[in-house]
């Protein structure tokens, strides 16, 4: 009895304003994965695609021309915090659901207002804490990056000025394209697929996928986190789930009683056990790499890699062979 061939499934790391890595990137997923396979594969981005790199708005204009260049592949866009700040400050996230005013999300993180310096421009007033952050003016060594802050504590100096915008200026609300406002709109807090393969100690399994930017905090029911996450619960001023750290590192208990992998970017390097992966490679720093992992195989590819150039010298040197 034929055996239907399981979908190739790639899940791309954080970008953070890289369009030549990007480039880079799928240029190397296309030479990795077979055309066929290639052309009809889930491809999940996992976030934080503003920030820390010089390209957000060429990285933007990449991300959504992918449906139409690629139209057999399926594209999911999960939200990464930079991205829900970005979104928070330009005024595209969904209103609480309460009628609750995005102010109401500072009151637990007031006391951090004057060392992060919140932006107090136009528009301030009712903006959600996560926006007010990231317009905010931070100046300084980050011990915890090892890097100068470029612009505030998200480091959102460079997707402003990537738009032509000076850090902190309102000016960039009206700068940004409708259609990367609708992108941000747009973007999903988490992704859960049915029936997506992954290679075991015991051979190919058939599993449960969830995809999320951090993770999910293993002390807290999935139930309960997945609806708030689907809901884009906008009341909360800080989604662990897309956030947070060591709280969502490891898979919640209950979800390794039916095979379910688990797999986010955030976290500035690249962990893959059996059902949790973590592909965050890259971080945002200009010297690290961004990588992607393809399922079923967990085969790890990196905009380093050479794979396209040997293609293409393989190709000049042997033409027949590429036909």
């Amino acid at each position: 009895m034929a055996t239907t061939k399981p979908r190739v499934v790639c899940c791309v790391g954080d970008i953070h304003g890289y369009i030549t890595k990007l480039q880079n990137l799928w240029s190397n997923l296309e030479t990795t994965i077979t055309p066929s396979d290639f052309q009809t594969a889930l491809i999940v981005f996992l976030g934080d695609y503003c920030d820390r790199g010089p390209d957000t708005k060429q990285v933007i204009d990449f991300l959504i021309s992918l449906p139409s260049k690629y139209p057999n592949q399926s594209h999911v866009f999960l939200c990464g915090n930079h991205d829900l700040a970005f979104s928070a400050f330009l005024g595209v996230l969904p209103s609480p659901s309460d009628g609750s005013d995005f102010s109401d999300t500072w009151k637990e993180y007031e006391m951090n207002e004057e060392r992060e310096r919140w932006y107090k421009g136009e528009g301030y007033e009712n903006m959600h804490l996560q926006g007010r952050r990231w317009a905010g003016r931070m100046t300084g060594f980050n011990h915890a990056k090892n890097t100068e802050y470029k612009g505030s504590i998200y480091d959102a100096g460079p997707t402003f000025e990537s738009y032509g915008i000076p850090h902190g200026s309102a000016d960039l609300m009206k700068a940004v394209p409708d259609e990367h406002k609708k992108f941000l709109a747009d973007l999903v807090w988490v992704h859960e697929e049915d029936d997506v393969c992954i290679e075991t100690k015991e051979g190919l399994r058939s599993c449960k996928l969830i995809a999320v930017h951090a993770g999910l905090e293993k002390r807290k029911g999935v139930e309960e986190q997945l609806k708030y996450l689907k809901a884009k619960d906008t009341r909360i001023p800080k989604v662990e789930a897309l956030s947070g750290r060591k709280n969502v590192w490891n898979i919640p208990e209950e979800l390794t009683k039916t095979p379910t992998i688990v797999i986010s970017g955030h976290h500035g390097k690249v962990y893959i056990e059996e059902m949790r992966l973590i592909i965050d490679q890259g971080g945002g720093l200009e010297n690290n790499p961004v990588a992607a992992v393809v399922l079923p195989s967990k085969k790890l590819v990196r905009d380093t890699d050479q794979l396209a150039m040997y293609f293409q010298i393989l190709t000049y040197l042997f033409p027949e062979a590429a036909s």
